[in-house]
């Protein structure tokens, strides 16, 4: 359910707005025709057959649209006042990794020492916030934390890029769709509820925004005034970037008092099965097979969980809740939500992933994976889309494999598992 939207602001920031919209419309009545933009051939998805600009007349046609959603035609010319095509966006969206990167590697940078040490400084400094945050919501500091040093270094990198401008040159060129047009609308209602004037709306190329890196849409529905300031504050405040977190993951089903998940340790000659990884059992009953957590602590008195197993047998293997899954829904990246698993933890004087990853293992080539997609689905197996990415559709389908072929059902994509496949008729 989305919350309600605080009240406008005072009569007095209204009037403020509307003067500085005022001293921009001349400006932006000239410059409508004035703006230089790439040819057709770099946009690459709209044909222009005048000699309009077809960057401004495309936002111009934007306004019926945005009148629908209560914005004002003062607020739209703010909003878009100097703003031209970002060329830089658009290569950003056509950027290719060069390598598969690997999950101890991915781990390993986001979770360093160093941005431990400064999330240990920044918990410190802003712990009667997080006690608040988890009060409201029921949300774990740790996690809290995790998702914050992920996302911007605990505050220190918002991003420098307008969101506006950001969002008007994805929604021109078409990506993904109506997306960024859509995203584009909701942050022209952010400004007509004068949470934050355009010019200072910042965050990333793709236009997350602020401390939370929260789209727009994500603002208007999770965001929270948590200083009780009159204004979400997502850029400046630490206690509303804190509270807007802890809201959006109590809002996609956060549980109260139940881990992420933790390390664990699998007695010798553990007989793993597909379903330990894919239907979630008590603890109690994990615990009886011989299951251990690494850390030697004890058991949780309830709760229930899955087996997570990344790299293999020979790596760390993780028992998660639901809850990792709510991390999720923040990134739907695996390595994304096991990094703020681990570094939120971390912080807080966990010891971090225990059991060494097999670095020595050479990773798949995105080629390499897309080519064992492909025969896997071949096979029968549902692989997801063929992208060249191990992501939990891969795994399932390998630990489907595995399973069928009396291996260990570890979902280990490992150049072993790879030539095996690629031998099968």
């Amino acid at each position: 359910m989305t919350p309600a939207i605080p009240t406008r602001p005072e009569k007095a920031r209204t009037q403020a707005l509307h003067v500085f919209t005022l001293l921009h419309i001349c400006i932006v009545a000239l410059g409508l025709t004035s703006l230089a933009l790439p040819s057709d051939a770099a946009v690459g998805r709209r044909p222009v057959h005048s000699h309009r600009d077809p960057f401004r007349d495309y936002i111009a046609s934007l306004w019926p649209l945005a009148e629908q959603r209560g914005v004002s035609r003062p607020t739209f010319y703010a909003a878009f006042a100097g703003v031209s095509f970002d060329p830089k966006v658009v290569a950003m969206t056509e950027a290719q990794p060069e390598f598969v990167r690997p999950i101890w590697d991915y781990v390993a940078s986001a979770v360093s020492p160093d941005r431990i040490e400064r999330g240990r400084a920044k918990a410190n400094a802003v712990r009667v916030w997080l006690a608040k945050a988890k009060e409201a919501y029921g949300v774990d500091e740790t996690v809290i934390l995790g998702v914050w040093g992920l996302e911007t270094d605990f505050g220190d990198d918002v991003g420098s890029n307008s969101v506006i401008r950001a969002l008007a040159t994805l929604a021109y060129i078409g990506f993904r769709g109506d997306y960024f047009r859509d995203e584009l609308l909701s942050a022209l209602v952010i400004i007509e509820h004068g949470d934050i004037p355009p010019a200072v709306m910042l965050g990333s190329w793709a236009g997350a925004m602020g401390q939370t890196q929260f789209m727009p849409s994500s603002y208007l529905a999770f965001a929270v005034d948590f200083e009780g300031h009159g204004r979400r504050d997502i850029w400046k405040s630490e206690a509303d970037a804190i509270g807007s977190t802890a809201n959006y993951l109590a809002k996609h089903g956060w549980t109260k008092g139940l881990p992420w998940g933790f390390e664990v340790a699998l007695p010798p000659h553990f007989v793993l099965t597909d379903a330990d990884s894919t239907s979630p059992a008590p603890f109690s009953s994990f615990a009886a097979r011989g299951v251990k957590r690494a850390d030697g602590s004890l058991w949780p008195a309830k709760g229930e969980g899955r087996l997570m197993i990344l790299s293999g047998l020979k790596g760390p293997v993780f028992l998660v809740t639901s809850n990792f899954e709510v991390i999720k829904a923040y990134n739907n990246s695996t390595a994304y939500a096991l990094s703020v698993a681990v570094l939120g933890d971390a912080v807080e004087g966990g010891l971090g992933v225990i059991a060494p990853w097999p670095t020595e293992d050479r990773p798949l080539t995105a080629v390499q994976i897309q080519t064992l997609q492909a025969k896997l689905k071949k096979m029968g197996y549902n692989v997801g889309e063929i992208d060249g990415k191990i992501g939990d559709a891969l795994r399932s389908a390998v630990r489907g494999y595995q399973e069928r072929n009396g291996l260990a059902p570890d979902g280990y994509a490992d150049l072993a598992l790879f030539n095996r496949v690629s031998a099968a008729r």
